[in-house]
């Protein structure tokens, strides 16, 4: 009896959990929601970045498919290029934009190493649902005032001449719009961010200052 019971507690402690087996990002996204999946991608939105605007400590993984926002309750303290395999739910964060939940922070297994993932240029017109969670740059003219929308952050509005987009900066970032002199309607400006979407409203999301400088020329 004992010995059955010790097999029966090896067999649980060994027993591969369902969803461990690592996919692609993109896999894990189209995935129906209640899906556990298993992924493993390098940060590129440092935890708590976005929290006044997600109302979560989440953070944001890519690989060489996709990316994802990863919303946790708690701060994981994973900053920029470290990688990660994460064990969550594939979800909504209930404002149209596709998350990946864990149960804990024990579900965050760093993997070692890490990998700088460069920005993909888009026009601004090109964001949109096919660019969501990926790290992407835009360069476009302010097309409207600054709209102050705190406690949440700042909604800002750019147009390349291919469609208006919006960038949002979340007020837990500590940027400051009113403190970017150049940030003027009718100037042209550079950002790097998150891919992500508000209701029907899709946006990029810069995480530091250093994410909006003036319209970069000569551009390769």
């Amino acid at each position: 009896m004992l010995k059955a019971h010790a097999l029966l507690v090896l067999a649980l402690v060994v027993a591969p959990r369902a969803g461990a087996q690592v996919i692609t990002i993109a896999e894990a996204r189209s995935r129906p929601a209640g899906t556990l999946v298993t992924v493993e991608g390098a940060v590129t939105v440092p935890s708590g970045d976005f929290a006044s605007s997600t109302f979560d400590q989440g953070f944001a993984i890519q690989d060489e498919t996709a990316g994802i926002y990863v919303s946790t309750a708690d701060k994981s303290n994973l900053n920029f290029h470290r990688r990660v395999r994460v064990i969550g739910m594939v979800g909504d964060d209930g404002f149209g934009l596709t998350v990946l939940r864990p149960t804990s922070l024990a579900e965050l297994v760093p993997v070692g190493g890490a990998s700088a993932v460069e920005p993909i240029r888009l026009a601004t017109g090109d964001v949109s649902e096919a660019t969501e969670g990926l790290l992407v740059e835009i360069t476009g003219v302010l097309s409207r005032p600054i709209v102050n929308d705190l406690p949440f952050g700042y909604q800002v509005f750019v147009n390349d001449g291919s469609g208006e987009t919006q960038i949002f900066i979340a007020a837990s970032t500590g940027i400051n719009p009113s403190r970017i002199p150049f940030l003027q309607n009718g100037t042209a400006v550079t950002v790097v961010g998150f891919s992500g979407q508000f209701l029907t409203q899709y946006e990029v999301l810069p995480r530091h200052r250093g994410d909006i400088v003036p319209a970069r020329s000569n551009r390769k």
